[in-house]
């Protein structure tokens, strides 16, 4: 069944239309980082002098993690990769993956589904691996999970489920089976458990919604076919569109214009733009996490993509953390350290945008210690290098792997 979606009034259309580009992200990132630089912020002050020391320790972590500067992308292939464990094989060696098309549609299947699992776990929670009896927390965790509840058929109604993500699978899942395959349970607590599984299921009416994008059999790894096909070359902003477009309807964003969700989007009175857009500071940290994910299986199947940098820095605690950890942003009053926040909060908006506009200026930073070009050093490399292992690991230092600010999360965000 096909679920029509309602169209938006023409002026309502444009102002999301221009609230989902990048392009608006970083311009209006980049004017609250002038203000901040003023002095004219209530929340944050700006320290450019530390923009050396947080360089320096992108590009020492850099080097220790990825000697020969070959480095991957930033994206949720590397936490399938925890503990050293080569789990693509798994997939790729499956008889139903002999195909090459239906390879990157699955490949893409899983990387979708374990993105939109991928919002922070919190600090109890952790997986143990089956067939490794190795254990996970944070986000290699979740992917590891994701990994095995994916290749379990968990999320696919098909009669061969194995590696699969369909609207049936997606419409029959319950919270009693997302926590199982998540070992769920009295003493393992998994943050924001329900607002996955809500954004699961809505992810299955999206998939259904939109023929054109995810066909008929209603997958995400169709997006594959409706970019990829007949062509050799796409752009990352366009898998973004994609994304953007098709997922819309999923996010249980309280953040909406004249009635359409508006997603990782969010209101800042110093945020200034034509119409509609006044006032709107969009992010959409998911969505960009997923398109970074995306790139390889595009690329795995022989498709080149262009403009990488298109894409934002993510907007999350581990970047966002390396800035407050090395002094570069500083809160006006220390004791909001110890406030509990909400993702609409003023302070938190501004903190992600000052995040976007900042790790910009620190990839340039970083590759002039490392004596490269932007071509040989992406943004995508720079953050796995790179910027969100360096936040993570003076979390871990400082705060025993927690952020520097604690945020409410219902799995939908962060």
């Amino acid at each position: 069944m096909r679920i029509e979606m309602p169209t938006p009034p023409p002026g309502v259309a444009d102002a999301v239309a221009e609230l989902r580009t990048t392009a608006a992200i970083r311009t209006r990132a980049r004017s609250l980082l002038a203000r901040a630089r003023a002095g004219e912020s209530s929340w944050f002050t700006v320290a450019d002098d530390a923009m050396g020391t947080a360089a320096q320790q992108v590009a020492t972590t850099t080097v220790r993690r990825y000697p020969s500067l070959e480095i991957p992308f930033h994206s949720r292939w590397r936490h399938f990769e925890a503990g050293g464990v080569h789990r693509l094989d798994q997939l790729t060696s499956a008889p139903a993956q002999a195909d090459p098309a239906e390879r990157t549609r699955s490949l893409i299947d899983v990387a979708v589904v374990s993105v939109l699992l991928d919002a922070g776990a919190g600090p109890e929670w952790r997986y143990r691996e089956p067939d490794t009896g190795l254990t996970f927390a944070r986000s290699e965790g979740l992917g590891v999970a994701s990994w095995h509840a994916c290749g379990a058929g968990l999320f696919s109604g098909a009669p061969q489920p194995r590696w699969r993500v369909d609207a049936d699978g997606l419409a029959a899942l319950t919270h009693e089976r997302l926590a199982h395959a998540f070992d769920v349970g009295p003493g393992n607590r998994l943050v924001g458990l329900d607002g996955r599984l809500g954004l699961l299921r809505n992810l299955g009416t999206a998939l259904r919604a939109r023929p054109d994008l995810f066909g008929e059999d209603a997958r995400p790894g169709r997006i594959y076919d409706h970019l990829g096909a007949g062509t050799d070359t796409i752009t990352a902003h366009e898998i973004l569109d994609v994304i953007l477009a098709g997922f819309a309807s999923i996010w249980p964003s309280p953040t909406r214009l004249d009635g359409v969700g508006l997603g990782d989007c969010w209101p800042h009175p110093a945020v200034t733009g034509a119409g509609l857009t006044n006032g709107w500071m969009p992010f959409h940290k998911l969505s960009q996490w997923l398109t970074y994910s995306l790139l390889e299986p595009f690329e795995w199947s022989g498709i080149t993509v262009d403009g990488l940098d298109s894409l934002t820095a993510l907007p999350e605690y581990r970047n966002g953390g390396l800035l407050l950890d090395t002094g570069v942003l500083r809160l006006r009053d220390d004791a909001w350290h110890a406030r509990t926040w909400r993702a609409g909060d003023e302070l938190v908006v501004e903190w992600r945008a000052l995040t976007v506009a900042l790790v910009d200026e620190l990839a340039e930073l970083v590759r002039d210690h490392l004596g490269v070009t932007a071509t040989q050093l992406p943004l995508a490399c720079v953050l796995e290098g790179g910027t969100w292992a360096a936040g993570r690991e003076l979390a871990q230092q400082l705060r025993n792997g927690l952020p520097p600010l604690t945020i409410l999360a219902d799995g939908t965000v962060f």
